[in-house]
């Protein structure tokens, strides 16, 4: 139950909510940046959007897999389909980056981070990246950016359906279909079934482990009037996903792999209401709801009985916001985000379960005029745990007659540690947040239609970053703010965009430092390049993406290892036998690279997908 009381909640009334006030459509703005809807070429902050058109083409098997081809993004994934996977965006931690789901956070309470081998890109619509801090508006984690994955249910028009085959015995299907009733509303599903055999995830081991998911979605959208909208959405994924673990047995002192398997549900649930009393006023209200739950079935020691290993984070939420126009130019957010969230967990024999209260409120004011922009945000976040912490962005773009745009941007970001951070192995209850500060400039030039080069170049620096303190005298350990970071790096890019033509050519230059023993991060390579290529020739269309990274370190006992670079190529191709009708291809890892992403776990090898698409009407 939510209570707001003082200034809580004079803050609360005078920012009853949000709407986006209708500017340009959805595939020529950014809603994520600043929770508005915001032209392209107004924004501030670095992004990069991928549509349906791509991720339909793309036939990717999670939405990792989409993220990976861009510049600033790196994965670390411990094994193969389902198996956890880590981003780090501009070198910060995997934990640093916000995921929402129709723009709901999911990032679970337990282990920071979100699922993203669970989310089915078949089920999704539109991926939003805005790189940077942004705690302002979206509160903890948000230090390295966020993503906001867009669902498709509410877009799906038709009956449509698709099925697919690949290696390690892969397979996937699914359905999807919408409807409009005259201008009164609409409803929208999607189902996406995908399972693999797989192949052994770990060094070592011989089984294949395999993955299964089964996602659901739902949409629906009620006008009752011609300035009230009300719309509910549902995104479901579960399954189980099978790996390899240690098993020690305690009579025998002895360790081997094992295969075992895990249970998960993933879920994010909104009701929503828009409400639009005046042309420069939109108001919006919010409940929302996400569920995370792993369930181990089996233990690593041998003599264990149930119940097993598990992690549970549920978390309700109330987002209120209120959107006004002053001028023209000038668009003022008040805003305020209520959370409840309750985790447990089962985790090396350390058992907890905590309830958190989190009260975010904030105030944004965008301003637009001619030549220029400018974004000037507060935020407030009263956590329950570590009181409060005030985070800010301050942005400044100014665009040229010659089409240059130059951006400048600072910012303070943070995350707050999560219950497994304070109460599971290792626990602190009196850990502090870790905090960052972030300045950047960037420039985009703009040639003709179709030409487009971009730099950025960006300093953070993040302090009291939380880390395990092993004593080597009673073997035991415990979290600490112990840790600094800085991260330099510079983003190069090019776009090509015609009719017939899409390429993209992009290079990450970085140096994420521990700054207290000068060490590289783990898993953040040095440099990273990306091409990709796209031609659509009429009824036939194909492309590729070559992604290439640099060596980096990796965590090993008793010293830590570095890991060989490497570089992956990927291509897609298309035939549309009739306008309803289509079969696709996708060849993974064309050469058959053999690459590490996680120390002692393997990646997959070539691998052939084959697929096709029929809409029914």
């Amino acid at each position: 139950m939510f209570t707001v009381t003082g200034a809580a909640r004079a803050a609360v009334l005078a920012s009853l909510s949000f709407t986006v006030l209708a500017q340009s459509p959805l595939d020529e703005a950014v809603v994520t940046a600043t929770r508005t809807q915001v032209p392209l070429e107004e924004l501030i902050a670095p992004y990069f959007v991928i549509d349906r058109e791509t991720i339909e083409r793309s036939l990717a098997p999670d939405v990792g897999e989409l993220l990976r081809t861009h510049a600033g993004i790196e994965l670390a994934r411990s094994g193969g389909p389902g198996q956890p996977t880590s981003l780090f965006m501009r070198g910060t931690d995997s934990n640093h980056t916000v995921v929402l789901i129709d723009g709901v956070r999911v990032n679970p309470g337990t282990i920071g981070s979100p699922a993203l081998q669970n989310i089915a890109p078949e089920t999704v619509r539109r991926i939003e990246v805005i790189k940077g801090p942004r705690s302002t508006l979206y509160g903890s984690d948000a230090i390295g950016g966020v993503v906001n994955v867009i669902t498709n249910a509410a877009a799906a028009r038709g009956l449509a359906a698709y099925a697919s085959g690949a290696r390690y015995d892969s397979y996937s299907g699914g359905l999807d279909g919408g409807w409009r009733f005259g201008d009164a509303g609409g409803f929208g599903f999607g189902v996406d079934w995908r399972e693999t055999a797989g192949f052994p995830t770990r060094t070592g081991a011989t089984e294949d482990r395999g993955y299964e998911n089964l996602t659901l979605n739902l949409a629906a959208e009620y006008l009752p009037a011609d300035d009230l909208e009300l719309r509910a959405r549902a995104w479901r994924a579960g399954g189980n996903v099978e790996y390899s673990t240690t098993v020690f047995d305690p009579v025998t002192f002895a360790s081997r792999l094992a295969p075992v398997d895990q249970d998960f549900l993933n879920a994010s649930y909104a009701l929503e209401s828009r409400w639009q009393p005046h042309e420069r006023v939109g108001v919006r209200a919010a409940l929302t709801r996400i569920e995370d739950r792993i369930d181990q079935n089996q233990d690593n020691n041998a003599l264990a009985v149930p119940p097993y290993d598990f992690l549970r984070t549920e978390r309700n939420g109330l987002e209120l916001q209120t959107d006004l126009r002053l001028h023209e130019s000038n668009e003022l957010t008040l805003g305020a985000l209520l959370t409840r969230e309750d985790t447990a967990s089962l985790s090396y024999g350390t058992r907890y379960a905590e309830r958190t209260r989190v009260d975010q409120f904030f105030i944004e004011d965008r301003h637009t005029s001619g030549r220029h922009s400018l974004v000037a945000a507060l935020g407030l976040v009263d956590h329950e745990t570590f009181g409060d912490e005030l985070t800010w962005n301050a942005e400044y773009g100014l665009t040229f007659p010659t089409a240059t745009r130059i951006t400048l941007a600072a910012g303070r970001a943070f995350r707050a540690p999560d219950s497994t951070d304070r109460y599971g192995y290792g626990g602190n209850p009196d850990l502090a947040p870790e905090v960052s500060r972030q300045v950047e400039v960037g420039l985009r030039q703009s040639i003709g239609t179709h030409h487009t080069f971009y730099a950025n170049a960006w300093r953070n620096d993040v302090d009291d970053l939380v880390e395990f303190v092993f004593d080597p005298v009673t073997f035991n350990g415990h979290n600490e703010n112990v840790g600094r970071a800085r991260i330099e790096g510079v983003e190069f890019g090019y776009a090509l965009r015609t009719a017939r033509w899409h390429a993209r050519l992009e290079a990450t230059l970085q140096d994420p430092r521990n700054r207290t023993t000068g060490e590289p991060l783990l898993r953040r390579a040095r440099e990273n390049y990306v091409l990709a290529v796209e031609h659509d020739a009429g009824r036939l269309a194909f492309g590729a993406d070559i992604t290439y990274a640099a060596s980096r370190l990796d965590v090993a006992f008793p010293a830590n290892v570095r890991l060989g670079g490497y570089a992956l190529v990927n291509a897609t191709a298309r035939l549309e036998l009739t306008p309803r009708w289509s079969i696709q291809a996708r060849l993974d890892n064309a050469f058959d690279e053999r690459y590490t992403l996680v120390h002692g776990y393997n990646t997959p090898g070539r691998s052939l997908l084959i697929a096709t698409r029929f809409a029914f009407q």
